[in-house]
């Protein structure tokens, strides 16, 4: 494939800035051959969980949905990539050889270049390219790890305030007792637990926690469901 046969080229060049640095040799030499074009209805499946990475997606329009699926069928929406983004849950296979660890789908109609992985591979080799790559790596994993903070400590905080109320003055239970009622592992618990204690909401003692500003802890329980 030539610059004339991919009408698409330039407005790669330009979603991507990092891309258009390369030599105009190295772009057909290497971009060229590695890229396929493709243009795919709103719900169109790009790739799945537990599957090796078909190849690593430069998004020119559109928008690309990558989310995680538990056994009982529920989604957990992990990030959206729109033109120019990357998708990290790719990247990651790709640099470590393994099985995607989500699935990602088009949410509207989607116009994408497909690079292969020896393609992504011969990109990396180029600094411009790989520092674009690890810059919104970063970004990304800032943003995966605010989301699993959100999942894993926020709802949980509100159900935690909530499960030491009720119980007088002092409840004597253990952090992993506490874990087991709340459905969560004993780490999660006790992290929250000193969290409250910084804040003066409780005093931890050995299997027991005694509440000193039960008002601040129904307060923070609050928009917990009950039961």
């Amino acid at each position: 494939m030539t610059p004339s046969q991919a009408p698409w080229l330039q407005r790669l060049l330009q979603v991507y800035p990092a891309l258009a640095g390369l030599p105009r040799e190295q772009v057909e030499r290497e971009l060229l051959p590695a890229a396929r074009h493709v243009e795919a209805p709103a719900g169109t499946p790009l790739f799945s969980a537990s599957r090796p990475c078909p190849g690593f997606p430069l998004v020119l329009r559109g928008e690309v949905r990558v989310a995680r699926e538990s056994a009982e069928g529920r989604q957990l929406e992990l990030y959206r990539v729109g033109p120019g983004d990357l998708c990290v849950v790719s990247t990651a296979s790709l640099y470590g050889s393994m099985p995607m660890s989500a699935q990602g789908q088009t949410t509207q109609s989607c116009e994408l270049v497909l690079l292969s992985p020896e393609g992504f591979s011969a990109l990396n080799e180029h600094a411009d390219f790989r520092r674009f790559v690890f810059g919104v790596f970063a970004d990304r994993m800032a943003e995966l790890i605010g989301l699993a903070e959100a999942v894993a400590f926020q709802r949980l905080d509100r159900r935690l305030a909530q499960a030491l109320l009720g119980h007088g003055p002092v409840r004597t239970i253990t952090h992993h007792a506490l874990a087991q009622e709340l459905g969560t592992v004993r780490e999660a618990v006790t992290r929250l637990l000193r969290r409250f204690e910084q804040q003066g909401w409780v005093q931890l003692g050995r299997e027991r926690i005694e509440i000193r500003d039960a008002a601040a802890l129904r307060a923070h329980a609050g928009d917990a469901p009950r039961g």
